[in-house]
Parts: structure tokens; C-alpha cells; sequence
């Protein structure tokens, strides 16, 4: 599916909770600002909260089979994040600056948010810095995605996901 049907999907997959008109403003503007960056085939989309902030995060995978998120301001359309995404944490961009392992990465993130890790991604930022993705269901049912640093262990951002289109199977535990 091209990243470029995801504002149909969300009107018309979605008709009983479908975004405002100004929510598919704001999609439509994340899509051509992800566009300007990278093409690519669409593989899931999340709208978070961060600090209580609305925001889409978008998934593709380029032609060159490079998965890419982008978080983007739900309010704005504006691109806020830009990631690389890794295979693995021996994958040498990652880790290249890594000094925390991922069961440490884990630990750090359930201490903060307890629950059942549902997936980790690995991500390489925009400045190189590695970092984990953990996904956390707590016994509410409410995932939290916390980021830690990968070099420092320091929880680097967190959001609570609200919705999610697609799902990238191979990753959960």
C-alpha cells in the first residue's frame, strides 16, 4: 500500500471515529512533507500523544527495503523526527555508539512504565545516536512507546498511543 492512501484509509476505513477536517489537513500535509524526505510503501501509522501532544508516526520502507518513522506534529503537519530503523542492535550503525544493552534497555523502560513488552525497534536518529523503541502494554491495555538512549540509558521520549493502522508482525515479542 502507498504511503499516499493512508488519508483514505483514516476517512473511509474509519467512518464511526473519522478524523475532523482539519486532522486530514494535517495528515495530508505529513504525507508531503515525508515525501519531500523519502518515498515509499506505507507499513504502519500511529497517532501518539507526547507531553500531551498530538502526533502521527508514520512507517515506510524505501525502495532500497529501509524501514524509515517519522513523527509529525497532528496540529501543524509538520515533520518534528526523523528515524532510521535497523534490523537489529549488531547492526554496526547502531551499535557503533551503543553502551546499553537491550535487556538494560528494557529494564530501564519497565521501571518507568510497567507491563508486557510488546515489541523493540531499533532506531538510528538524525544525529547517529542510537536508540530503543520499546513498546509497553500496561494491564489497562494502554501501550506506551518509551525511547531510551542506547548510549546513555536516559529515557529519551515517551508517548501513549491512541490508534494504530497496520503492524509489523516480525516484531512483536
Amino acid at each position: 500500500m502507498k504511503i499516499t492512501t493512508i488519508t483514505s484509509i483514516l476517512i473511509f476505513g474509519f467512518s464511526a471515529s473519522a478524523p475532523s477536517y482539519a486532522a486530514e489537513q494535517s495528515i495530508d500535509s505529513c504525507i508531503a512533507a515525508i515525501q519531500k524526505q523519502k518515498t515509499g510503501t506505507f507499513i504502519k501509522l500511529e497517532k501518539l500523544k507526547v507531553a500531551g501532544k498530538p502526533f502521527y508516526e508514520f512507517e515506510i520502507k524505501d525502495a532500497k527495503g529501509i524501514e524509515w518513522e517519522f513523527m509529525c506534529d497532528a496540529e501543524t503537519g509538520k515533520i518534528t523526527e526523523t528515524e532510521k530503523e535497523v534490523s537489529s542492535a549488531d547492526d554496526e550503525a547502531f551499535k557503533k555508539n551503543a553502551k546499553v544493552t537491550e535487556k538494560e534497555a528494557i529494564d530501564i523502560a519497565l521501571k518507568a512504565h510497567p507491563g508486557t513488552v510488546e515489541e523493540v525497534e531499533y532506531e538510528i536518529e538524525a544525529n547517529g545516536d542510537a536508540s530503543y523503541e520499546i513498546d509497553i502494554v500496561n494491564d489497562k491495555g494502554v501501550e506506551t512507546k518509551v525511547e531510551v538512549n542506547a548510549a546513555s540509558g536516559k529515557i529519551i521520549e515517551v508517548s501513549v498511543e491512541e490508534w494504530e493502522i497496520g503492524e509489523e508482525a516480525e516484531e512483536k515479542r
